[in-house]
């Protein structure tokens, strides 16, 4: 089994800067993506950032040039650094992996998500 624990959520002034955390534990075999995603209320959940096993980085919709993705492939922990929050980034932020737990095979696994909330 795998398991991804997210740290590093909370409140946060208007213009200021929050670095999110994911660590993946237990069966991994090899990584082929890390990301994050979120999900405003009453929203669908969307991509913020992705980065893959060939450093591919994609990021969603207006957030490139104030987040900024990266992974720890030995320690199987991907990183959000987001600077520059604005109320519209108010969300519940959720880790994502692709990864083998056994050769041959491959599964997608959510992180149990953390709240952001960017607010005067």
């Amino acid at each position: 089994q795998v398991q991804l624990v997210e740290s590093g959520g909370g409140l946060v002034q208007p213009g200021g800067s929050l670095r999110l955390s994911c660590a993946a534990s237990g069966s991994v075999y090899s990584i082929l993506a890390m990301g994050w995603y979120r999900q405003a209320p009453g929203k669908e959940r969307k991509l913020v950032a992705q980065i893959t096993n060939g450093d591919i980085i994609n990021y969603g919709d207006g957030v490139k040039g104030r987040f900024m993705i990266s992974g720890d492939n030995a320690k199987n922990t991907v990183y959000l650094q987001m600077n520059n929050l604005q109320p519209e980034d108010t969300a519940v932020y959720y880790c994502h992996f692709l990864l083998s737990e056994r050769p041959l095979t491959q599964g997608r696994y959510w992180g149990q998500g953390t709240q952001v909330t960017v607010s005067s």
